[in-house]
């Protein structure tokens, strides 16, 4: 019996199970390994072997990255993302600078306050992911906007100062001379970890995101789960900012504004695996390390700084590709694909090499041309429009509104068309990002690289123009040109690499915002040529030429959308890329197109922000990530994908542009206004969303 019992493969035994934990845990151990190879090219490079200074240094200039991205491991275990990291760094950061000096209280108790802050931004974005059920990618994209209104409200400008006391406890010695303050808080960090992985809330924390669905029919509480993982991820970023304040000893607003990327390439160099289920802290504090000494290494071979953002976002995408990378994985079957239709292509098989009957389907054809059976009454344009209008009308509505609120508040508007041709103007940015960032919608991804696309577009341009209307001949097209590039590479790390819409936009854009810099030097030159100038800013008959281009846009626009086979396979990728494929859609291809559409138009709005200001400027596009989804999702679509009517986003444009109109006339500062942009977001989510059970 006990040799029938016995295992027929004896090689399925113990060193099965230690060579099924080395596969498992591939990221780490690759992660282990970079940062051993990075540590011996800082001592090789160096002018001394390193010391326990050094040692010292790199732990506390690392720490902080390493804390956040703790965090953003928990989430991204859990199934999802949280783009609101940085801004509670930053939040966290000038409380404490902003506060401590006034009121006397313990330093652990600020410490305490810190982590409490993170904490309660945690809770806020728990509360619409768990338990209201939003998208985490919107959520925390509107609290990122939120926060950092919030940020400049306790602190509009860097100052204020941190207690002395607090350096103590977190930067410096635990044991003098042998262990550094920062790698001990980090142990300790872990150390929880490894408790928590142990616990009821960590097996669920899994098992929500392996499988939502499933862990919910097990019985897991999933809504308490995703809350509190929300909660710990802010209680993280909260440390995060309490160790940076320790360090600097002061407050900066824009902190934890680059951390963005940072942290989301420590997590991924780390072994965690997008999308859920996978993965762990440990890895990530390796991945924050590593991106920090790759940094150092630039610098030590006096490599300009400008180049930082574009290795981070190449250690991104191929951190996520390397991780990938398997016989399942998107890019091999993208391999084995191509492969197999070049060999039918040599052997003539391909559908369209052979030759044949037509294979199309035959109609019965109608008695009277064009007549309808008398049965099949035409419906009406509100029957057959219902589904749309009620979720484009409410933005039209709420425009309405505002104008009525402008004019009590301000007067003189709603008859005045000066006021409405300034209103155009300035919508037309929206107008164009929304068709780029709407048909991205609409395929159920997201575009992250818009601020950087129209930044380093609008500085090339005005960099090639330098004020002169003969270059705008060929500097125009070359700048379009550019942005379908951008677009292109976008969509082919998509759809070839297989990888998630949210990593390589948010990996691009750090790349073009290197880009620009090495551009630039750091300070942009050039100006807009007078031809763009008065193209944007002129009048003839009372009308700015850019109104008439934007009803042009919107008319081309609706019927891309409306009226083409493209803007068919759009829909139906959004409604569902695995039926799009067996419905002969190209999936594929018209991806990828897609994002050379959002490129496109971001490129365009980079070269009309260029002649509205006159000149192009560094970060000119960060104001525009936000609300180029807010309109979107105001206007009535989908965030998901599968539902949106550019009209309605047009109404998106005209609300959010009238209301920015209206607080500006208030004179309202842009932190308000930020806070204001996020909240609408998220009212508009809330009551467009789609009811599940």
């Amino acid at each position: 019996m006990s040799a029938i019992l016995a295992p027929s493969h004896p090689d399925r035994g113990p060193s099965r199970r230690i060579g099924l934990r080395l596969a498992r845990s591939r990221g780490l151990l690759l992660a282990i390994g970079v940062f051993a190879v990075l540590l011996g090219i800082i001592s090789f490079v160096s002018a001394a072997p390193l010391s326990y200074y050094d040692v010292s240094q790199i732990a506390t200039n690392g720490a902080t990255l390493a804390i956040a991205a703790v965090g953003q491991t928990v989430v991204i275990i859990s199934g999802g993302f949280d783009l609101s990291a940085g801004a509670v760094v930053s939040l966290v950061n000038v409380v404490l600078a902003r506060f401590m000096p006034e009121v006397a209280l313990p330093v652990p108790v600020w410490i305490a306050v810190g982590i409490g802050v993170g904490c309660l931004s945690g809770a806020f974005n728990g509360l619409f992911i768990a338990w209201l059920r939003l998208q985490p990618i919107v959520v925390t994209l509107s609290t990122m906007f939120i926060l950092q209104g919030v940020t400049l409200l306790v602190l509009d400008k860097p100052g204020g100062m941190v207690d002395a006391g607090l350096s103590d406890i977190f930067v410096g010695d635990a044991v003098p001379g042998l262990l550094p303050l920062p790698i001990l808080l980090i142990a300790c960090l872990l150390m929880l970890w490894l408790w928590l992985k142990r616990s009821r809330f960590g097996t669920a924390l899994f098992a929500v995101g392996s499988d939502h669905d499933a862990a919910r029919a097990a019985g897991i509480r999933t809504r308490t789960t995703l809350f509190l993982t929300y909660v710990l991820a802010g209680g993280c970023y909260g440390l995060a900012g309490v160790f940076i304040s320790a360090q600097t000893g002061s407050g900066d607003p824009l902190v934890g504004n680059p951390m963005l990327l940072q942290i989301f390439a420590a997590v991924v160099v780390g072994g965690t695996a997008l999308g859920g289920g996978r993965g762990g802290p440990l890895g990530s504090v390796f991945g924050a390390y590593i991106l920090m000494m790759v940094v150092n290494i630039l610098l030590v071979l006096n490599v300009s700084a400008y180049f930082s953002t574009i290795a981070e976002g190449a250690i991104l995408i191929l951190a996520v590709l390397g991780g990938s990378i398997s016989r399942h994985s998107r890019l091999a079957a993208t391999v084995r694909t191509a492969l197999r239709r070049l060999r039918a292509r040599s052997a003539g098989l391909l559908p369209s090499q052979r030759q044949g009957p037509p294979r199309r389907l035959a109609l019965p054809e109608r008695t009277e041309r064009g007549a309808a059976p008398a049965s099949a009454a035409t419906p009406s344009f509100l029957v057959r429009h219902a589904p749309t209008l009620r979720h484009a009308v409410p933005a039209y509505v709420c425009f309405a509104i505002v104008l009525l609120a402008t004019q009590l508040v301000l007067g003189n508007t709603l008859l005045d068309w000066s006021y409405y041709n300034s209103l155009i103007v300035l919508s037309s940015f929206l107008a164009i990002l929304a068709l780029g960032q709407g048909t991205v919608i609409l395929t159920g991804g997201l575009d992250l690289s818009v601020p950087w696309t129209i930044g380093f577009c609008g500085i090339l341009l005005a960099g090639m123009v330098k004020g002169s209307d003969a270059a705008l001949v060929y500097a125009l097209p070359t700048v379009l040109i550019v942005g379908c590039v951008i677009g292109f590479f976008n969509g082919v790390g998509i759809v070839v690499l297989g990888l998630s819409p949210i990593v390589v936009t948010l990996a691009a854009n750090g790349i073009l915002q290197g880009f620009a810099l090495v551009y630039s030097n750091g300070t942009p030159d050039g100006f807009a040529s007078p031809l763009l100038r008065e193209f944007m800013t002129g009048r003839s008959l009372g009308v700015a030429p850019v109104v008439l281009f934007l009803v042009l846009f919107v008319a081309a626009a609706v019927l891309l959308l409306g009226r083409t086979p493209f803007g068919r396979r759009v829909y139906g990728i959004g409604n569902g890329e695995r039926v799009a494929a067996l419905s002969g859609i190209a999936v594929g291809p018209t991806v990828i197109k897609v994002y050379m559409l959002s490129g496109l138009c971001s490129a365009l709005v980079g070269v009309l922000l260029t002649g509205f200001s006159g000149q192009a400027s560094l970060g000119m596009g960060d104001d525009y990530l936000l609300p180029s989804i807010a309109v979107v999702v105001v206007g009535g679509a989908l965030i998901t994908g599968g539902r949106g009517h550019y009209l309605g986003m047009l109404g998106g444009v005209f609300l959010l542009t009238a209301l920015q109109t209206l607080l500006a006339g208030t004179t309202l500062p842009y932190a308000i206004r930020a806070i204001l942009f996020g909240l609408v977001v998220l009212g508009a989510v809330m009551a467009l969303r789609e009811r599940r059970s």
